[in-house]
């Protein structure tokens, strides 16, 4: 056996019964597909059920799989504290994931455990299981700040071991959608998160997880969605699999949106291999803008490979045109892996005597001494595509309106802290949000006043 159920969940507290009380009508739908779920999940008669979750442990480079024989929880924050729940862990499973880990070299594993009891991503799904199938042992999954890419490899590896256990193997992917549909939302509204809902429902009712993979982090972040790595994780789990989705309902009536869909297994199907079918995609793009870089990009390129390979900083080639050669100017070289953000270092003003020796260092920086990220291995050299944006002089001004999103950069300073935002980057539609990001980056917080500049920049790709 391996997997022999997926579902897709959200979690809202609001549906317990002892929480939700006679508020339960305005989320009926909600309810009434997740009992649907429980009886499906009662027919199939799993041995295991796995759930994904957004709200148990998160680190940014590691997978935690919750460790230990058994946990609990209880609705006590949710004013509920008489319901609670208690979970047998599957520690075969788990030891054997983790094991499957090891000999991957892949960034997940049991260490880390900050708190033992169950998260509400966890208890809402099991609430209504419960009622209807409790003869399973559980494995409790968080998610990380890793890439797409890196989830669904995380559900290839559930279905792996699934099947060298010969375990019956449900997966429930918990997550809610956008946080962000109504101004009385818990987030207020934005427009990008009723896209959001539209596409994610209507992607995952046909099951076609490739899609998935073609969300921006921004649109996600905008969204304000919490579920999204988590249908990867169940997508992954999916793999080479046949299904029959079915959507079961979708409500938004406090401001989050809350989807249902279960996956019935028909068989195998090898040309759903979308981690794979992804990776070529992605490498097709990359071969093709490696062949169309201009000399700044490919002269990026050199600098980081050359440094990885060798450990040396390149001198400045003698073939480069006279402006690389001969100006000054601040300059930014980004770095993305399978559509990801990998690595961003930049000069606001010239910190070197020619361009040439500021895409040289940057470039280096970009890879190897971006907080955020680990450095670039050699291994990732081959998958990393370029930008290289040349700053032009910085103006001081006085109204957000004088911002175009498309067309100028900006920077926001307040005291000491100072923070910056290229122009015409995906999924960064409005100066408002172009504002925000900046102050984000700067620790500057939403309702601080700033000093604004605005710049153009030349980009090279």
């Amino acid at each position: 056996m391996a997997i022999i159920g997926a579902f897709m969940v959200p979690h809202p507290p609001i549906i317990v019964e002892e929480i939700g009380h006679r508020r339960e009508k305005e989320i009926e739908k909600t309810i009434e597909g997740y009992r649907e779920i429980a009886r499906q999940i009662a027919v199939l008669k799993p041995e295991t059920i796995i759930i994904t979750t957004p709200h148990s442990i998160i680190y940014s480079d590691y997978f935690h799989i919750s460790p230990g024989t058994s946990a609990s929880g209880d609705f006590g924050q949710f004013g509920a504290k008489k319901v609670s729940l208690q979970v047998i862990y599957d520690t075969g499973f788990v030891n054997e994931l983790t094991q499957v880990f090891e000999e991957n070299d892949f960034s997940a594993g049991t260490l880390g455990q900050k708190n033992k009891n169950l998260d509400h991503g966890t208890m809402v799904p099991l609430y209504y299981i419960n009622q209807e199938y409790k003869d399973y042992k559980l494995v409790r999954i968080g998610l990380s700040g890793q890439s797409f890419l890196a989830h669904y490899t995380l559900g290839q590896y559930i279905k792996e071991t699934s099947e060298k256990l010969n375990r019956k193997v449900v997966i429930v992917a918990s997550g809610d959608l956008s946080h962000k549909l109504t101004e009385d939302g818990p987030y207020g509204f934005s427009p990008k998160g009723p896209e959001y809902d539209e596409k994610i429902m209507e992607i995952m009712g046909k099951g076609d997880f490739l899609e998935l993979f073609h969300f921006s982090n921004q649109l996600c972040q905008d969204a304000g969605e919490c579920g999204h790595r988590s249908f990867l994780i169940m997508a992954g789990a999916l793999d080479k699999t046949s299904v029959k989705p079915e959507c079961l309902s979708y409500a938004g009536p406090y401001g989050v949106g809350y989807g249902i869909c279960s996956y019935k297994i028909i068989g195998s199907d090898e040309s759903r291999n979308f981690g794979e079918l992804f990776l070529q995609e992605y490498r097709n793009e990359v071969l093709t803008k490696k062949s169309n870089e201009d000399e700044y990009v490919q002269l990026a390129r050199f600098s980081l490979e050359s440094f990885i390979i060798s450990r040396k900083i390149i001198a400045v080639p003698g073939y480069l045109t006279k402006e690389m050669t001969e100006k000054q100017a601040g300059v930014f070289v980004s770095l993305k892996k399978n559509g990801e953000l990998r690595g961003c270092i930049g000069t606001i003003t010239p910190v070197r005597d020619v361009i040439a020796e500021e895409i040289i260092f940057n470039a280096v920086s970009a890879g190897v001494h971006d907080p955020r990220f680990n450095p670039v291995t050699e291994d990732e050299l081959k998958d990393l595509v370029y930008s290289v944006d040349i700053l032009g002089e910085t103006e001081k001004i006085q109204s957000q309106d004088q911002l175009d999103v498309k067309k100028y950069g900006v920077i926001v300073t307040n005291g000491n802290r100072r923070g910056l935002l290229l122009p015409n980057l995906d999924g960064v539609d409005s100066v408002r949000e172009q504002i925000d990001i900046a102050k984000r980056k700067a620790g500057i917080s939403e309702n601080e006043a700033v000093e604004m500049e605005r710049f153009e920049v030349v980009r090279h790709v």
